[in-house]
């Protein structure tokens, strides 16, 4: 049975992962086969990295230090200068890890007093994702010793002191250049906090089949054109543009509209068949200067708002970018949601409940189903807004997903690794960007985008996730010197190329 095309980008917490290795020896794999592949991958990825040197393998007391016994075994009979310490007595490894530590014929030294003076790589074998104790004492001091030879480190599965499912640090962490992980991804691999401390991720084969994810139902993803490929079906060529749908995005006053501009032009070039921007009667010669495209409609108050959204060809609305803080965007943003159509509530309009935690919320919530928020707050709105009651030390995935079960929300927790989560506990986490992204007016066409592929009647979030990527691919084809004005421009290419990728692998 081919692999479902979300499932190939899945992402594994430490217990599905435990799950994914019970289900293949459940099949008839046995665990010592599932081992030796994975310490044969990687040595296979270490060679492939680095050339043969001076090489300590340090070994944890787990099923991790068990791979690292299979590297050691596999680098030395390619000729490499190996050299394995163990932490703790080896007549205390159990199952397969015993197995794999009796077929090595090398030293097993003492990892508290291992001498590090030659060593070119180190192969962190430790502990892997499944963490349970911080690393401090003499196991951290041998991190510090390590970091100040800076040899190559890769690690297998996560860096010791990295927990596998949150990406938190638990004592010293040790950083690696590369990091080999099998079967999946693990939430640390993409979460920022974790990510510079893994280096490059690769994700090895070991024979685990795929089938087991049906079992799993993982509900995490790597945010890729597999997960949301349906996004960007064939248009009708019998269509018309109210097909593709009528997007609405407020504008702020006269002195503060290019922010709403931007979303406008965004959610056009993301496949919205019409846009109006809807504008006070005082910014409606300033917004006319500058739009061709993009019709307007006078909109001073949420009565108004409320009657334009009135219109049953009109299918999604944004508001937030420059709307102005204060009681009028709150109304305006609960006219929306009071509407039929879905919305994306963005920055002003998020900001403007900060003293009304419980109502936008009570206002999502209040819905009927169909009817899609998505709320896209950066760092600084999310804390503001408390949408979530986690304490400071929980992981941005899982404060996100609690974030959008309190409202009801499509949540696009915006950063370096954005994450949108959904109230049904759908969530991924998206790499894929730029750091020049990092200017002003990018989130409001990454708001606008999400608005534009929502207006044409597709999953929020799907939509949200297609929009963050391709927000990202535009920063990154633009790079250095972008301003958010260049963005929108980019999509058509992004989208193009996007849509022959995906059908050259259908």
């Amino acid at each position: 049975m081919p692999i479902q095309s979300e499932n190939a980008v899945a992402v594994l917490t430490t217990e599905e992962m435990y799950m994914a290795d019970r289900l293949a020896m459940e099949a008839g794999i046995a665990g010592v086969i599932l081992m030796e592949n994975a310490g044969q991958a990687c040595a296979e990825e270490i060679a492939a990295r680095v050339p043969p040197c001076p090489t300590l393998v340090l070994c944890g007391p787990g099923n991790n230090g068990g791979d690292g016994f299979v590297v050691a075994r596999a680098l030395k009979a390619l000729g490499w200068p190996v050299r394995l310490a163990l932490l703790g007595p080896r007549e205390a490894l159990k199952g397969d890890a015993a197995h794999m530590a009796a077929l090595w014929d090398g030293e097993v030294m003492d990892i508290k007093s291992v001498d590090l003076a030659d060593a070119a790589l180190i192969v962190d074998a430790l502990f892997g994702a499944g963490l349970s104790r911080p690393i401090e004492g003499e196991l951290a001091a041998l991190f510090l010793r390590i970091e100040k030879l800076r040899c190559t480190v890769c690690a297998i599965d996560v860096p010791t002191g990295i927990e596998g499912n949150s990406g938190a640090a638990r004592g010293m962490a040790l950083t690696a250049d590369f990091t080999v992980t099998f079967f999946r991804k693990k939430p640390a691999h993409l979460l920022a906090r974790c990510k510079e401390t893994c280096g490059e991720v690769i994700v090895a084969d070991i024979g685990i089949p795929d089938a087991v994810l049906e079992s799993i139902e993982p509900q995490l993803w790597d945010n890729a054109s597999a997960l949301w490929d349906q996004v960007f079906a064939a248009i009708d060529a019998h269509g018309h543009k109210y097909g593709r749908g009528h997007a609405v995005v407020v504008s702020g006053d006269y002195s503060h509209t290019g922010a709403a501009r931007l979303g406008a032009v965004a959610a056009l070039r993301a496949g919205a068949g019409l846009v109006t921007l809807a504008s006070p009667e005082n910014a409606l010669a300033v917004n006319a200067a500058h739009l061709t495209s993009v019709m307007l409609r006078k909109v001073d108050n949420a009565p108004e708002l409320l009657r334009l959204l009135g219109d049953r060809r009109i299918t999604a609305a944004m508001i937030g970018p420059a709307a102005g803080l204060g009681v009028a965007t709150r109304d305006k943003a609960l006219a929306i949601l009071k509407s039929g159509v879905s919305c994306v509530i963005d920055a002003d309009a998020i900001r403007s409940f900060e003293n009304e935690r419980g109502m936008l919320a009570d206002a999502i919530n209040a819905r009927p189903r169909g009817q899609t928020t998505v709320l896209t707050p950066h760092e600084g709105e999310f804390a503001a807004a408390r949408f979530s009651k986690l304490g400071k030390f929980a992981s941005k995935l899982d404060k996100a997903r609690d974030a959008a079960q309190r409202t009801g929300a499509i949540i696009v927790y915006k950063g370096p690794d954005t994450v949108i989560a959904a109230p049904d506990g759908r969530a991924a986490i998206n790499n894929h960007a730029s750091p020049w992204l990092a200017t002003a007016g990018t989130g409001d066409v990454l708001a606008g985008i999400i608005t534009g592929i929502m207006a044409q009647k597709v999953d929020a979030f799907l939509a949200a996730c297609a929009g963050v990527w391709l927000h990202g691919e535009a920063g990154i084809r633009l790079g250095r010197g972008l301003i958010a004005e260049d963005l929108p421009g980019v999509l058509p290419a992004c989208i193009q190329a996007l849509e022959a990728e995906i059908l050259a692998t259908r």
